[in-house]
Parts: structure tokens; C-alpha cells; sequence
């Protein structure tokens, strides 16, 4: 957690001068976040790829953004959403270890969050993701998906509640770190 604090300060005090940079500095971190919100590792590598699209088409933006790498993930929340939106058939991706977002911890564990966050509805997932796994404050989750602060708080409490009823192995490790 400690480090990752650290890695978004990084790339906040070091402005990336190219966006060659941006996606050096951001790109790890980018596809774990993808990874989480999709299910599906391949579905997120199109994701980030498309968010880093929009991110070069508006680089003069983003490059003179407080912070380019929450520009890019409030993109790639973006993106996802409204990738959800338009698709009517839903897709069951197969999981499998290689899918897991980082290499350590309990691998039942992650695998069992993937399977818990696969059953939510997408704006419940990014508002999960951006809470607990980024660590934002309610007031940037809310602005990157596009609700009310208090519809964010709503969401997340709700879908955490139906994350314990279905998954109580996970109710189980609440004070443990998932990553």
C-alpha cells in the first residue's frame, strides 16, 4: 500500500515529459486496475490501450495535468464504463492464475476477489476499485464515475454488503491486504 502511495507521488512530482514517460511510469499499475475492473486480462490490455489512446490524442491535457496518472485512470474508468454500457451481450471470461493483479499474497484469495468482483455491476466494480484498491477519497471516485458523493458511499457500502453475503471467505481476511 505504502508503496503504491509512493509510486502516485513519484509521478506527480516527476512530470512526464513525453507520454512515452506517462506510460512507462503508469502503465503496471494501469493494467492491474484494468485487470480488476474487467475480469479478464485480455479484455484489460484492450482497455488500457484504448485509454491510453484517448490519453496521446489529448497529451497537451493530460501533460499539464496536477496529476497525469490520475488523468489517465479516470480516463480508463471512463472507458470502461462506457464500454459496459454499450455492450448488451455479457461476456463470462475464464479466469485463471495468470489473470491475478500482483504476484503476492494468497492466490485463492485473489482469485476468489476476482470471482466476487466479476458478479458486480460495473459501476459498482470501478467504484470498488477506485475506493479500496487506488485508495482514492469518495470525492474522486465519485468524480471518475460520474455520481453524486453520496451515491458513491451508497454503492460501495451496498456492494460490499452483497460481496460478504455471497463470499463470506472473504468476510474472513477483511483486515488482511488482497494485493
Amino acid at each position: 500500500m505504502k508503496t503504491e502511495l509512493l509510486d502516485e507521488a513519484v509521478t506527480v512530482a516527476h512530470r512526464p515529459a513525453t507520454f512515452e514517460e506517462l506510460v512507462a511510469a503508469t502503465g503496471d499499475r494501469m493494467l492491474r486496475t484494468a485487470v480488476l475492473l474487467t475480469g479478464d486480462r485480455h479484455a484489460a490490455e484492450d482497455l488500457v490501450q484504448s485509454a491510453y489512446a484517448q490519453a496521446f490524442a489529448r497529451w497537451r491535457l493530460v501533460s499539464r495535468a496536477e496529476n497525469p496518472t490520475a488523468y489517465v485512470r479516470a480516463i480508463l474508468t471512463r472507458v470502461f464504463l462506457s464500454d459496459r454500457r454499450r455492450k448488451r451481450v455479457a461476456e463470462l471470461p475464464l479466469l485463471d492464475g495468470v489473470d491475478a493483479p500482483a504476484a503476492t499474497g494468497d492466490a485463492t484469495l485473489r482469485l476468489s476477489l476476482l470471482d466476487a468482483l466479476a458478479t458486480l455491476p460495473p459501476t459498482d466494480r470501478a467504484v470498488l476499485v477506485l475506493r479500496y484498491f487506488h485508495d482514492l477519497p469518495v470525492a474522486e471516485v465519485a468524480t471518475q464515475t460520474g455520481l453524486s458523493e453520496s451515491a458513491c458511499r451508497t454503492r460501495a457500502s451496498r456492494a460490499l454488503a452483497r460481496l460478504r453475503t455471497h463470499f463470506p471467505d472473504l468476510a474472513d481476511h477483511e483486515g488482511e491486504d488482497p494485493r
